[in-house]
This record gives structure tokens, sequence and C-alpha cells, in this order.
């Protein structure tokens, strides 16, 4: 099975192609995960499904390739991600293949809305069968639908599917794979706004449907939730206590990895009598790539929760109340959910802007998101907000490691809704200003399957980074750190004794090749307090943030293979008017955290930028100016925390 999304995607081949088609919050991608067997990133807010996947649904011995289009109102598209599903669903489009049958997911809690959007589809004259959401919603609020008669009135096929249940499953199944009996309207629906309407009243009166009552559970909360001042009081306590969870909860897993990477340390240093062998593993492997993996639980953590809010249906009300913040950015809710997905990464945030229906706004949120703090940032603010604050220390009840997390994520976002305004206000292009609309569904317990998945496809996406670019990139500075090679006589002259391991590896990292390119850069850096050893981890961070992490680790593992970590935190500038002087001080610590606030460190996100610009333009000048915002403020802050400490 594949699925198509983006730079990395895979297209699914052959057989019956048919495409899903819903609103949404309908439970469209919910649907094509159990099809399928994919684990597409599902979401209650508008944005989530920004590209075209697809995937295989085996139906006995023959398959289906299913296609999850954009969640969308209309087939009247008003912004990207609709246009792709208008093209989609055009017997007439010159370059998109017609699909064999469409799936259409109606919400039977929102049936009125939903008919509107299935009489555009229905118009297609491809074969049709629809699939029925939230039935069990609309019995726990007291509605009615007959089904049968749904299914006569509309003359297509109706499948009722109720989340979680095989038997409605496999009767939906059942039907993909008689597809040829699938029955067709005689008369399509009207094309009139009036007509069609007078058609929705008829099919609901039909089905003897009634409407279903107000959750008043849902209400209370929300009367809350949404309230103006308490609502966003709730959503700034709710994100200040999501970083104190981070530091409190993740600390011991953290420091068993850490563990676990010094006594592999440990035994490699004293088993493996080859230098090269033994600085490759010791330096390379565990005190680079496992630097980086010493993070995982922080990640894991932070999906876990970002999965809890999102699948209870916080996180729309979040939308609805950052769209009064936004509108102050001149933006609207939806880029907050643009906003919101780059703290998973700036990729899928800058790709959900597909999503705004004015192309002002889409540029300036692309051109802000990547400020958006995103996880690889955080193994980067955790190693250094570790060497900035003790774990003990405390503002007022708080932890104040948590309290610093949260300060680089509050500023981040304040920055990337700044840059967007800035952005907007001076971009020529233009766009129609339309009302912000969202859905709000009903509080729900998440479903632990799909929490899961969620963290472990996190985590997966982790590791494949670790396994591929980080790996690659930290061989490649491991070589880079190692050579040239010196000899006992060499070591000698310089002072240096060859038996003495640390001494030797100190000495081999301060004249490598590295650390001459480090230095060639210094001019640039010095002023943020940063040597040579940072700045090699700064270019090493272009591939991946993480690299930063990766580098000063093999620095700190060679320069003391036995304790890297207490290596890290003693180190001392090498060279220059401060040479013998501590490195990693408050001011250079904080100058590094700011610089990685605003640093645009991601090749991905470049690459994806230009993609969606479709011009280099644009990704050299977020990177520019994102390059000359981190040096300004990392050197105020330099400035400002030397004169305080």
């Amino acid at each position: 099975m594949s699925a198509h999304c983006g730079p990395e995607a895979r297209t699914a081949a052959g057989g019956t192609r048919l495409a899903l088609v819903g609103s949404p919050n309908s439970g469209k991608s919910t649907l094509f995960n159990a099809l399928t067997g994919l684990r597409t990133k599902t979401g209650n807010y508008p944005g989530v499904t920004v590209a075209r996947y697809e995937g295989v649904a085996r139906l006995g011995k023959d398959e289906v390739v299913v296609e999850d289009l954009p969640g969308t109102y209309s087939l009247d598209p008003i912004s990207p991600d609709e246009q792709v599903v208008a093209d989609a669903l055009d017997p007439d489009h010159p370059d998109i293949g017609t699909p064999d049958g469409i799936l259409v997911t109606i919400d039977a809690t929102t049936l009125r809305r939903s008919l509107g959007l299935l009489a555009q589809v229905m118009r297609t004259g491809l074969p049709i069968c629809v699939v029925l959401t939230f039935r069990d919603e609309l019995t726990r609020r007291g509605g009615t639908l007959d089904v049968p008669a749904l299914r006569r009135a509309l003359g297509v096929p109706v499948v009722a599917v109720t989340s979680g249940s095989r038997n409605d499953l496999e009767q939906l199944r059942a039907t993909l794979l008689d597809r040829d009996a699938w029955e067709r309207p005689v008369v399509p629906p009207p094309t009139d706004p009036s007509q069609r309407r007078a058609w929705v009243e008829s099919l609901l009166r039909s089905a003897d449907y009634e409407v279903p009552e107000v959750d008043h559970r849902t209400r209370r909360i929300d009367a809350v939730l949404l309230h103006p001042l308490w609502g966003t009081l709730v959503f700034f306590a709710t994100m200040f206590a999501f970083f104190q969870v981070i530091f409190t909860a993740a600390t011991p897993l953290q420091d068993a990895v850490q563990s676990l990477f010094d006594r592999l340390g440990t035994l490699v240093a004293e088993n493996v009598s080859n230098p090269l062998l033994s600085g490759f593993l010791g330096n390379a492997l565990i005190g680079g790539v496992g630097s980086v993996l010493v993070f995982l639980p922080q990640i894991a953590l932070l999906f876990l929760m970002i999965s809890l809010l999102e699948g209870s249906g916080y996180l729309s009300r979040a939308a609805f109340l950052m769209d009064r913040l936004m509108a102050k950015a001149g933006l609207e809710g939806r880029a907050f959910v643009a906003l919101l997905s780059s703290l998973a990464c700036a990729v899928p945030g800058i790709m959900a802007t597909r999503s705004l229906p004015s192309a002002r706004d889409r540029f300036a949120t692309m051109m802000g998101a990547p400020l958006m703090t995103c996880s690889a940032r955080l193994t980067v603010y955790v190693l250094l907000t570790g060497l900035l604050v003790s774990p003990g220390a405390r503002v007022g009840p708080f932890g104040a490691q948590g309290v610093v997390m949260f300060a680089l994520y509050l500023v981040g976002a304040l920055s990337a809704m700044a840059t967007a305004w800035v952005f907007k206000r001076f971009s020529s292009r233009g766009g129609p200003a339309l009302p912000f609309y969202m859905e709000m569904p009903s509080y729900r317990l998440p479903r632990p399957r799909a929490v899961a998945d969620s963290v472990w496809s996190a985590c997966k996406g982790f590791l494949h980074k670790v396994g591929r670019v980080i790996l690659l990139v930290t061989v490649g500075l491991w070589l880079l750190l190692s050579l040239p090679m010196h000899s006992d006589a060499q070591l000698r002259s310089a002072g240096i004794d060859p038996a003495d391991r640390t001494a030797v590896s100190a000495y081999e990292v301060d004249h490598s090749y590295a650390a001459g390119i480090g230095r060639a850069i210094e001019p640039v850096f010095e002023p943020l307090g940063f040597d040579w050893r940072i700045n090699i981890g700064v270019l090493g961070s272009l591939s991946a943030r993480e690299v930063f992490v990766a580098t000063l680790g093999q620095v700190a593992a060679a320069q003391n293979p036995d304790e890297p970590a207490e290596a890290l935190t003693r180190m001392t500038y090498t060279d220059g008017p401060h040479q013998g002087e501590k490195l990693f001080t408050p001011a250079t610590t904080a100058a590094l955290l700011v610089f990685f606030l605003y640093a645009l460190q991601c090749m991905s996100t470049i690459g994806v930028m230009r993609r969606e610009t479709g011009s280099w333009r644009w990704p050299a000048i977020a990177f520019g100016y994102m390059f000359a915002l981190a040096w300004t403020m990392a050197f105020l802050t330099h400035v400002v925390v030397e004169r305080l400490t």
C-alpha cells in the first residue's frame, strides 16, 4: 500500500479508482484509513487533508484504489484545495483521469448541508455510493433517519457506517465489490439554488429526517471554552501546562535513554581497541545519533498531547478563538490551522495554506509558518534549555524549564503572525475577503487507536529522519572532525601524550577540517558568542535542525568519551580573546535559543515553499529575512543577558 502526499509521495497503481469526497469533519479520512489500512492524518478542523492521498483497499481477491481528496463544502472552488476536488471530478479536465466511481461521506447530524454537496457530485454523472457517518451521534442526540428510504429517494446506494463497527465496514466493502450493481438516479438534482433547496427538503421528508438536538454537554463546555476572555485564558493555560508536562513527564525517560547511550559509549571505549572504529562507534553513532535519539520521549509526549487535544474536538475551538487574534494580523482562523500544523513540521503547515481562499493570505501565512516552533526545534530547545536553566529552578510553583519552553513557543507564534502581517501589508497579491466558516464538532473521547497511530507516526518519522538524513550528515561531520590524522610524533611535538586518549581526542578535534571550517565563518557569529564548534553545528543544521544536537554530541564525546554530557557543560573557548572561559554561558546559550527560534534551518521547508510559490525567489527571501532576523535578535539577546548576568 502507498499514499500520495507531497514530495515523498508514491502513487498507488492499477485497478478501479474511487474518489473519496466529503466536507471537513465528515469522517472522510477516517474512512479512508479503515478501508486502506493507511494512517493518513485526520482532524476535526478544515485544512488537514491538503493533498490527494491514494491507498489500495483489498476487497477479497479484488483491489480498488481509493483516493482521499481534500475536504470541501462545495464544488464551486474558492481555494486551491477545493480546486483539487473540482478538477479531480471534472470529466472534461485534460490532465486528470476521471475516477471510476465516487464515495461521498455525509454527516447524519448535518444532513441538510451535506446533501447540498451531494447534489453537485451527483451531477458529474459518475457512479456514486453514499457513506452515511455519525448515525450513532444522530441517535444519541434524539434525531432520526430512515436509511432505506433515503436510499430510495436518492436513487444511489447508501451505506451507514459507524466508527469502529466491523459489520458496517464489511457491508461497505461488499457494496464496493459489487460496483456494477450500483443504482443511478433517473433524474439528476437541479442546478438552480432555489430548486436544489426544494430537492433537499423533499429528500429529508422522504427519509423522515428529524434534526438532532443541540448537544447540551458540548454547549455547556463551549460556554466557557469559546468565551472571548475565559476561553482565551483556558487556551493559554492549556498550552502552558502542555510544556510543563514535556519536561516533568519526559525527563525520567530521557535520563534513562541517556544512561543507556552513556553505558554503550563506555563499552565501546573499553572493548574496541581500533581507534578509527572506536571513534566511529563512540563519536559518530553513539555521540552523534544517540544524542538526538535521547529526545525521542519529548517528541512522543508532544504528539501525544496534540493528538489528545485534536481527538477531543478542542483544537477546532482553539482555531475559532484564534480567529480574533489572527484578525489583528489581517488573517483569519484558517491561517491558524496552517500555523498549528507547523508545530509538527513547517512542510505540512505550508501545504495547509492551500485551504485559504485568499492568495494574499496564503502567501503571508506561508512566509510566517517557518517561525512556528516545529518538532525539529524541540530537540535543540530541550538541550539548550537544560544548559541554561537548572532542572530544579522554579518560577513560583512552576518549573523554570517549562516556562522557558512555553515562552519560546509563544514568541515563535507571535513572530509568525507579525511576519504574516508585514508580508500581507506589503504584498501585491490580491484575493477575495471571505468570512471564516468552521463547524464545531461535538466533544468526544479521543479514540485510543487514533492517538496511538498519531504518536507512532510522529516517532517513526523522527526515527526515519535520524536513520537517513541525520546519520548521513553525522558520519560526514565525524570525518571532518577526525581528519587529518596525526602521528604520535606530531602529537608529542604539540605537547600531547599519545597514551592520553582524552587529550588526543581533544587535540585532534581542535585541529580538524571541521575546526577549520568553523573558524573560517567565525567572524559572522563571533558577536553572538559562538565558537567554531557551535558554527559547524549551525552549518550542519541546514540539513536538519537535529544535526546541531548531533554535532555537539560528537564534539563532547570526542573530548570526553566517558562523560560526554559533562564535557558539554564544561566546554571552554579553545582560542581567541575568551580562551579558557566557559563556552555555554547564559548569554551565549540564550543567543543560541533565539537564533534557532528565528533561523530557517530546514532545506525541506525551502523546497516545499519553492513548490507552492512556483519560484526560488520567495524561498530565498524567506531564508534571507529569517537569517537576518535570527542574527539580529540573537545579538541583542546576547548583549542584554550578558549585562544582566
